[in-house]
């Protein structure tokens, strides 16, 4: 796709790019405002579960959210505010006035309509005078009216009770409703989401029980920690002692959350959603908007300034998300709706716009006047983030996190490889199924069993007694260090008796680009179960770099650097398979998986071999033609009369990420050697570590 000027152009260092790039998103909506501005329709036809009217009002709001912000500190041209802003205003009158053919019509029931509202909200209270004091008397009047449609419905126990909140605070604070007629209502929906805090400044996005487990983007830039720092600098004089809380929690929540984003700007994607894009960094957005001093590491504007312009400029190379027009499409580095939720209509994207709440501040102020710095440094590699079920690792060369616990309760498109799988890269991305078939599951980063032959695969989704642990990295048996690790329980099938219980091991200093799993498999039946079960490492671009070409098979690893040679090239191609080892290297860095001892209690694997899987196209979110690193196992299962496992195998995960920023340290990476360096695993069962050269191995709870 061809870029959009004033984005994918954009250095993204100044409040000037920052501008320029939020005026260059509005001004390609522009040919699709309607007539009376109420309404933006792309020109696509994809549908959503809600109908189109409400698509339609959801690209009039979602771009409010820069609007709001640009009028909220008065820095558009009266030209820019001619062509770009007064249409919003216009529209807000007519999308409100029952009698209009651009009427929005009212809140019914679980509305889409209700989500707009706060974005609706928002534009008022940032700007009020251009979006609802210039009105007429009678547009004032509709427009206090439709908002109030939003009270006396149900709402869903998540993120959507703050779009009534935000509603009720615009009834107070601009469309001047006598507050006691919704404080009490307000106090309802903000008391109830109380129970959705996790602690440690997180929130869940609900309430987190057997019933549904996410604590995703939502909990921080998409909504809940984005809308309390918004309530914290509107209502202060309304409720000042909530308003402390939410900054308390915003400044705990930022200490962990920084580690989300590596050096280079990009996020790890994870969840639902993604099509939100560069909303990812509403969060840093927000604490600019909200005047918010964070603590250290974070207690500089230029950190904070950083963490936002880089992932702006990270996305500003993926003109692939951008339609011929200069529209966002849905997707995420590229078109794709394999990944898209049945709620996203081709005007969802443009939450993205959230991010451009900093333009709220003069470019005099101090975040905007700060000297950029790079992201915080820190000892801490590896970080568990107790509320999400996380541990973050932010190792020099790949920046991923490890998950276990998280699940979506309702029937989300993808939930399992969104929520469920063990790893998320911000340099990967992650595979989302397209079919039923292994090649097209997709399983990178996660674990794929079948027990009819490979006809039909389960990966985990709800796993129970999830829980953080902890490893020892041994020498000659003496401790050297703790290693955080993951450990959840997960039943695949209703109709077998089949439990696996895994292990997810973070990185080490001994082994940095590297992390490890152990499965558990225990039979509580009565006969014999044949399984198959793959295991898979991290997806990969796995095509050649100059012609997209197939890359060539390699004998050894030790042939890439021959091959790079010859080639005057700066990093390897290829794949390398053997028995129970396959790597691949391409453009994007490298990924592999090792094998680890396997052991069953009374019966082997029957069979089992590494290869190189080959999914369908366009299962990626960040590249169109992957390829995943797996090892298969062919197990039969017999029944556990101990009640001890009847089959334990793992892997040890291997990745490299090659990116921008890290291209001369990566040139000068070993390849053969840090892939030839497999971690050794104690599992506890028997003494299954093999003795290396320094007696270095990792040891199990």
């Amino acid at each position: 796709m061809p870029p959009l000027d004033g984005f994918s152009n954009n250095p993204f260092k100044t409040h000037a790019d920052f501008k320029t790039a939020s005026i260059a998103l509005l001004r390609a909506l522009k040919p699709y405002q309607s007539p009376h501005g109420a309404r933006i329709k792309l020109p696509l036809s994809t549908g959503t579960h809600f109908d189109d009217v409400a698509a339609q009002l959801e690209g009039y709001a979602r771009p409010l959210w820069a609007v709001g912000a640009l009028m909220h500190s008065n820095i558009v041209s009266k030209d820019e505010y001619e062509e770009l802003i007064k249409p919003y205003a216009i529209g807000l009158a007519n999308g409100t006035n029952p009698h209009h053919e651009e009427y929005w019509g009212p809140v019914v029931l679980r509305d889409q309509r209700m989500v707009e509202m706060e974005i609706i909200s928002f534009a008022l209270l940032s700007a009020p005078e251009t979006m609802f004091h210039s009105q007429s008397e009678e547009a004032k009047r509709n427009i206090t009216e439709w908002l109030g449609t939003i009270n006396g419905k149900d709402f869903p126990t998540t993120n959507w009770l703050w779009f009534r909140v935000m509603t009720h605070l615009a009834l107070i604070k601009v469309c001047g409703v006598p507050k006691e007629h919704v404080l009490d209502a307000m106090k309802a929906d903000l008391d109830l989401m109380e129970q959705f805090y996790r602690g440690d400044g997180w929130a869940a996005d609900g309430i987190w029980s057997d019933e549904g487990r996410q604590a995703d983007y939502y909990s921080g830039s998409f909504a809940i920690q984005f809308s309390q720092l918004i309530y914290a600098k509107m209502a202060q004089d309304l409720d000042p002692e909530r308003c402390e809380r939410f900054r308390s929690r915003a400044k705990e929540f930022a200490v962990s959350f920084w580690r989300y984003f590596d050096t280079n700007g990009a996020a790890i994607p994870f969840g639902r959603s993604l099509t939100y894009r560069f909303a990812f960094a509403g969060f840093w957005s927000a604490v600019s908007f909200a005047e918010l001093d964070l603590p250290e590491p974070l207690n500089d504007w230029g950190v904070i300034k950083g963490l936002l312009l880089r992932h702006f400029r990270w996305w500003s190379k993926k003109d692939d998300m951008f339609n011929i027009d200069g529209t966002l499409t849905i997707g995420f580095t590229y078109p794709n709706m394999y990944m898209s939720e049945d709620y996203n209509s081709p005007q969802s994207p443009y939450w993205a716009m959230k991010s451009f709440l900093a333009l709220g501040l003069r470019e005099d102020h101090p975040f905007w006047t700060a000297e950029e710095k790079p992201l915080p440094s820190t000892e801490v590699a590896v970080m568990p983030v107790i509320p999400a079920m996380h541990i973050l690792c932010n190792q020099p060369n790949h920046h991923f996190l490890l998950s276990m616990g998280q699940f979506c309760p309702w029937p989300l498109k993808a939930t399992e490889a969104k929520y469920g799988k063990y790893a998320y890269s911000s340099h990967f991305g992650f595979s989302v199924p397209t079919g039923t078939l292994i090649q097209q599951i997709a399983p990178d980063s996660t674990l794929a069993v079948s027990k009819d032959g490979g006809e039909t695969w389960r990966v985990p989704w709800k796993v129970t007694n999830h829980r953080f642990a902890t490893a020892q990295l041994m020498r000659n048996d003496e401790f050297i260090e703790d290693i955080p690790y993951l450990t959840s329980t997960w039943k695949p099938w209703a109709d077998a008796d089949i439990t696996v219980q895994t292990h997810i091991v973070a990185p080490c200093s001994r082994w940095p680009d590297w992390y490890l799993r152990w499965h558990r498999i225990t039979n509580t039946g009565s006969g014999t179960v044949n399984m198959q079960a793959v295991q898979a490492g991290f997806a990969i671009q796995g095509r050649g770099d100059e012609y997209g070409e197939v890359l060539p098979i390699h004998a050894h690893s030790s042939e890439f650097s021959i091959q790079a040679s010859q080639n005057n090239a700066s990093f390897p191609q290829g794949t390398v398979t053997t028995l129970n080892t396959t790597l691949i290297c391409s453009n994007a860095g490298a990924s592999g998986i090792a094998a680890l001892n396997s052991h069953s209690t009374d019966h082997p694997a029957t069979k089992m071999f590494a290869e190189v899987l080959k999914p369908d196209a366009n299962t990626n979110l960040m590249w169109q033609r992957t390829l995943i690193p797996t090892i298969r196992n062919e197990l039969g299962i017999p029944p556990s009369t101990t009640g001890q496992p009847s089959s334990e195998f793992g892997s040890a995960v291997f990745a490299l990420a090659r990116t921008n920023d890290s291209e001369e340290r990566y040139a000068g990476l070993s390849y053969s050697e840090l892939w030839g360096d497999v971690p050794v695993l104690d599992t506890g069962r028997e003494k299954e570590k093999e003795e290396e050269e320094g007696g270095w191995y990792v040891k199990l709870e």
